[in-house]
């Protein structure tokens, strides 16, 4: 029996593992009704099929892949057609228009003010009043745009000099080298090590997380820092 369902386990594991790798990015990217769903169904055929005796192997794998390809079949009907990608996805819903409640449109999403609020709380404002517009997106959150007084000023409107964005680049994470990240910044472990020397620090193992940006060099945190607070 056991064997039965590690091997059940393992190839409904392996099988829903690479239908992920297929729809993940489409599935969590941004999670509607319709794909919490779906994703909850897909894992439910693993979880009963291991318990049920009659279930054999093949079907497992025969029902994942047929709901993995429904999933697929309809997200790329969506992206061709406004009008499924509407019926699958929902719209947009502006909530509070032109800083005016709409009450008609919170009740048409099972919202009230409590909810609203709540939600406006998470975005950071406190007051119902605060907003001009709030529009209900398809995964549930909401995007808020401020009434002028209540927006957080730019740095335009502050008039800061415009300064060139670095991206930092991990290097060393646990102790262990990102040789990817390396290359693309054009230098080698040989550089790398070099850096290293001369903070005194002779092995990766010794660095819990360094990372790189061009305005601020190398920069780094050794295990010892961690165990010390």
């Amino acid at each position: 029996m056991f064997k039965d369902i590690a091997i059940e386990l393992s190839v409904g594991f392996i099988t829903l593992l690479l239908m992920l790798k297929v729809l993940g990015k489409i599935q969590f990217s941004q999670i509607t009704p319709f794909d919490f769903i779906t994703g909850m169904v897909l894992g439910n055929f693993v979880g009963d099929s291991i318990f049920d005796e009659r279930t054999t192997v093949l079907e497992i794998i025969f029902s994942i892949l047929l709901w993995g390809l429904l999933i697929y079949i309809v997200e790329f009907l969506t992206q061709k057609s406004f009008v499924l990608r509407s019926f699958f996805e929902g719209k947009p819903s502006i909530l509070i228009n032109k800083g005016h409640i709409d009450y008609k449109k919170l009740k048409k999403n099972h919202l009230d003010l409590n909810q609203l609020q709540h939600l406006l709380r998470k975005q950071g404002y406190f007051s119902l009043y605060e907003a001009e517009y709030v529009i209900l997106e398809q995964d549930g959150n909401i995007s808020v745009a401020p009434k002028h007084r209540y927006a957080t000023p730019t740095k335009e409107d502050l008039h800061i000099d415009e300064q060139k964005v670095q991206l930092s680049y991990a290097l060393i994470l646990d102790g262990k080298v990102d040789k990817q990240n390396l290359q693309e910044l054009g230098f080698d472990e040989n550089w790398l090590k070099l850096q290293l020397s001369q903070l005194q620090i002779k092995d990766y193992k010794e660095v819990l997380y360094a990372e790189w940006q061009e305005d601020s060099g190398l920069q780094l945190s050794k295990y010892e820092y961690l165990s010390s607070t």
